[in-house]
């Protein structure tokens, strides 16, 4: 890497420490739910968090915003919400100096560096999919007439594991396109008590932006910039591949497991984090424990469980969680894998 992105590396680093020293003011924990939303913004990734009501999810996310000096819109996902209500409308306006009448778009929520979708999950999938040109494109189509979105641009999702009725399943097409799914789970005793402290006083807490539009920008196009050696990547392939039923070199337990596996986005993202990752620890270089670190929150929203995994309490990363530790990660023993190499050498599928 250039001398340039060495003083990059530098920066990215110290912004991520002062990221946390800033979000640690206003939420306690939850630190590697933070790591791995940081991790997805600087890969220009997008997140669906997964946990219960009262986990300071929007707070979160709103802090974040704060402290990169990002706008902020949040979205409440409503059964009867429309696409229109995401996106944004042609307007019929008067022109007051002469008199004419024309459209003119008025902007949705949508249009903001970082977008809350709350509870993505209460609303039907035709306005759930008005997000998907805009988190893959980057832009919104309206009539024949398409607006580019601010960058940076961040989509966080939310949805709520214990409340069914009522709810929409993602389409596995948009789960695709969320670089991570994170889980938020309770705080422990000591962080709770922290929380009950803090949350019923009137101390309040004043952040500092860290980064800027520009800078944000910038580092995410240093962490492309990373090498990554063929191993590694064939590391990344190799725990991929082996998602996918049916195939040459599959284990047993995955074709007991799995009906469906991951895509080539699953290895796009791992490779990504993994550059992010290994930046945001001050390294210039990737390692296979960054892989390993990613490979859940990448994995298991893209792989689906059978009937037979869910009647033995078998969950995604019960089978991610294996993979990772049946997968030889070192050079020499990833290559002389016997299955390994039929995974590599298998044609794709038809």
């Amino acid at each position: 890497m250039s001398e340039d992105n060495t003083v990059a590396i530098e920066k990215l680093s110290s912004a991520y420490r002062s990221i946390r020293e800033q979000m640690a003011k206003v939420i306690v924990g939850q630190d590697e739910v933070i790591d791995q939303l940081l991790i997805a913004l600087f890969s220009r990734g997008h997140c669906l968090l997964e946990g219960v009501p009262g986990l300071a999810k929007t707070l979160m996310i709103n802090t974040l915003a704060q402290c990169l000096s990002l706008s902020f819109s949040r979205i409440q996902f409503t059964p009867d919400l429309m696409p229109a209500d995401i996106t944004g409308t042609d307007v019929l306006s008067t022109n007051k100096e002469t008199g004419e009448r024309q459209f003119q778009f008025i902007q949705g929520p949508i249009f903001h560096n970082v977008v809350l979708a709350d509870e993505i999950n209460r609303t039907p999938p035709k306005t759930q999919a008005a997000l998907l040109e805009a988190m893959q494109e980057r832009q919104v189509t309206v009539g024949q007439i398409r607006h580019q979105l601010v960058a940076p641009f961040f989509v966080l999702a939310t949805q709520n594991p214990i409340e069914q009725e009522g709810t929409y399943q993602l389409p596995e097409a948009q789960q695709d396109r969320f670089m991570f799914k994170v889980f938020v789970d309770y705080p422990s005793f000591d962080e709770e008590k922290l929380i009950a402290k803090a949350t019923t006083g009137n101390k309040k807490s004043s952040l500092d932006q860290v980064l800027s539009q520009e800078e944000i920008l910038e580092l995410q196009e240093v962490v492309r910039e990373v090498p990554i050696t063929d191993h590694l990547v064939d590391y990344a392939l190799a725990l991929v591949r082996q998602t996918r039923i049916g195939q040459e070199g599959v284990p047993d337990f995955v074709n007991e497991w799995i009906s469906w596996g991951a895509g080539p986005r699953a290895v796009q993202y791992l490779i990504l984090g993994a550059k992010a990752r290994a930046l945001l620890n001050g390294r210039s270089h990737v390692s296979a424990e960054d892989i390993q670190a990613l490979a859940a929150p990448v994995l298991r929203h893209r792989i689906v469980t059978n009937f037979s995994a869910e009647s033995e309490g078998i969950t995604t990363d019960t089978v991610i969680k294996r993979l990772v530790e049946e997968t030889p990660s070192r050079e020499g023993e990833l290559t002389s894998d016997p299955r390994l190499s039929k995974i590599f050498a298998s044609p794709a599928s038809a």
